[in-house]
């Protein structure tokens, strides 16, 4: 089989698929990621009171999975007085997917 254009991934691409992979490796990471979509979409606040509330895991493990979520840019945070409020970044997951199916285009 023939590819019609190189398809091959170059370093940044690979990196950021490791990455991503990585920071949802865990479900719990994902299970985070998810409610901070859904309460970005209804355009309500998220810190890590409102994780941990809800999940009901301490808030040194949920600072821990936020941070791994953070540093693959798939959550920002910002700093509002005292909190900490996350958002997701769809345009990270959107680079994801679409790298990510120019990896699998070899498979076709």
């Amino acid at each position: 089989m023939r590819l019609r254009k190189d398809m091959r991934l170059g370093d940044e691409d690979m990196l950021l698929v490791a990455n991503v992979s990585d920071a949802l490796a865990h479900p719990v990471r994902i299970k985070l990621y998810q409610y901070v979509m859904v309460c970005n979409k209804e355009l309500k606040p998220v810190c890590n009171g409102d994780l941990v509330k809800e999940f009901g895991y301490s808030q040194a493990t949920i600072s821990q999975h936020m941070n791994k979520l953070t540093e693959s840019g798939l959550v920002e945070k910002k700093k509002q007085d005292r909190y900490t409020m996350y958002y997701a970044n769809i345009g990270m997951l959107r680079r994801f997917l679409d790298t990510t199916m120019k990896f699998s285009s070899f498979t076709r």
